[in-house]
């Protein structure tokens, strides 16, 4: 026969499927830690948006026509309205990187013939995280403080009038129409101030970073050289009754940054929206009071009265055998609860959730006898 057999050689598979020590391990990758330097390329807390409502449509211009009705009149609707550029405060969303600097409301449609009305434009909505500011020339048009609350950033125009709107006794014909109106057009500055219930305030390298990292699941960087935090990082603090507390991380202030030294204001105005403060001072430096007092000295000269809000002063870095023999002097010094803990190691961190959490009970009772919904997260 002159047919003869081939042998097909097939390569082996790549991996086995049962074999325990040959198979591919499916088990899901944790996610790499993102530097501080990539994090500035996700956290944008100032945007420049131009917004432009939808224009709107133009007036229709015909006259009715069908048989044994010669003159039937103007029937020419009116166009639709243009539709508005809405900002809605969003809890999910966590920084304005997502905001394009450009939105355009969709048109109004052209009005139709026998006195159809032209289709109104939607309206164009554009999420912004919850305590988004709006600003206009430099003064504020809106401030965003509740999942779901709306502004309207741009008015789409009105649609334009058929000439079925013209009839009267004088003219039983028209021809004219009107076209419609060009959207309001505007350019915003949006501002992100961090919304979360505690706030972490403390000179660069106190251990804020470190402590959040211990106390949630947030992910600042941190490494064993001295630097500073460069954006404001959010970490949520669980309890077992399914209560979530917010703790942000606010970049290290200096001497100076009511000023604006360094970036002191890009900081501070971080500090405003939270409910309470946790004061980090490091225990290992000679005087940590003295951490205290410029920290304070700070809030107050950038707002009168923020420094007076509900706090507590946190030691950290109890861990070292300089920092043992500067907590009683500290206690000495300071009118506040004082609680030594380390980062680092996990010493005490139990008292300080404890406490944290009669923070927040506090502040939801005050703002329920307030008649206010406090801040979920």
């Amino acid at each position: 026969s002159p047919w003869k057999p081939v042998r097909l050689l097939l390569s082996p598979p790549a991996f086995s499927t049962t074999c325990a020590l040959c198979a591919k391990d499916r088990r899901l990758r944790q996610k790499r830690a993102i530097s501080e330097r990539q994090l500035t390329r996700y956290f944008v807390d100032q945007r420049k948006v131009r917004v432009v409502g939808g224009q709107g449509g133009d007036g229709g211009h015909s006259f009715h026509s069908e048989p044994r009705k010669v003159f039937g009149g103007p029937d020419g609707g009116n166009g639709g309205d243009g539709g508005h550029v809405i900002f809605k405060a969003d809890q999910q969303m966590k920084s304005l990187s997502s905001v394009f600097r450009f939105y355009q409301g969709f048109h109004g449609e052209r009005g139709g013939s026998k006195n159809c009305y032209g289709a109104n434009g939607a309206h164009m909505y554009v999420k912004v995280p919850v305590g988004t500011l709006v600003k206009e020339d430099g003064e504020v048009v809106a401030d965003l403080t509740q999942h779901g609350e709306e502004y309207i950033a741009a008015y789409g125009g009105a649609g334009g009038k058929g000439n079925r709107f013209f009839l009267s006794n004088e003219n039983r014909a028209p021809k004219l129409f009107t076209p419609g109106e060009p959207g309001q057009e505007r350019v915003l500055h949006l501002e992100l101030k961090t919304t979360a219930h505690a706030g972490l305030v403390g000179f660069p390298n106190a251990g804020k970073s470190s402590l959040l990292r211990a106390i949630s699941r947030a992910k600042p960087a941190v490494a064993a050289y001295p630097f500073t935090t460069l954006n404001p990082h959010v970490g949520i603090v669980h309890y077992q009754d399914y209560e979530q507390v917010a703790v942000a991380d606010i970049p290290g202030l200096i001497k100076g940054a009511h000023q604006n030294r360094g970036l002191g204001m890009a900081f501070l105005k971080h500090i405003e929206r939270c409910r309470f403060l946790l004061y980090v001072v490091d225990l290992s430096v000679p005087q940590p009071w003295i951490q205290l007092q410029d920290l304070k000295y700070e809030l107050e000269a950038y707002e009168k009265g923020l420094s007076e809000r509900p706090c507590v002063v946190i030691g950290n870095k109890v861990d070292l055998a300089q920092s043992r023999v500067n907590l009683p002097l500290l206690r000495e010094q300071v009118a506040e609860r004082v609680i030594a803990l380390s980062a680092l190691t996990g010493d005490n961190l139990e008292e300080l959730l404890l406490h944290l959490r009669e923070l927040y009970d506090t502040y939801v009772k005050t703002e329920q006898s307030r008649g206010q919904s406090p801040v979920k997260w």
